[in-house]
């Protein structure tokens, strides 16, 4: 299985972003994918997730702190469950990681997930 995430960058608060979570070597529509955030000096056991989607029925599930401005989605052309994240606010600066669960429950617990990609940069300047 393999992950990796791109799309991170510098945005302004208020600004815009959209990471993307190429997803290879899973054989079956049977998981979810989900996003997380690492905050600057945070360890690996404190990544929040943001956002999940089931790859198996395409419903998804979003953190109450930004259920209203991040949108996750499942692009089958190019095999990548992508976030768009809108109006950032500075607290989002951090490293942004997708992983898998299997089977494709909506969680938004890190420990669950089995596998995990490298991690993009997000940088929120206010």
């Amino acid at each position: 299985v393999q992950l990796v995430e791109s799309g991170g960058g510098l945005v302004q608060a208020g600004g815009s972003l959209r990471l993307s979570c190429a997803v290879s070597g899973l054989s079956f529509d049977d998981y979810a994918i989900g996003w997380f955030r690492q905050a600057p000096g945070k360890d690996r056991k404190d990544r929040k997730g943001v956002a999940s989607l089931s790859i198996t029925t395409n419903h998804t599930y979003y953190d109450q702190s930004v259920k209203s401005r991040f949108t996750i989605s499942n692009d089958n052309d190019k095999n990548t469950v992508d976030l768009q994240m809108n109006n950032l606010k500075p607290d989002g600066t951090a490293d942004y990681y997708c992983g898998d669960v299997r089977p494709p429950l909506l969680l938004l617990s890190p420990g669950s997930y089995d596998y995990w990609g490298q991690g993009t940069q997000v940088t929120v300047s206010s």
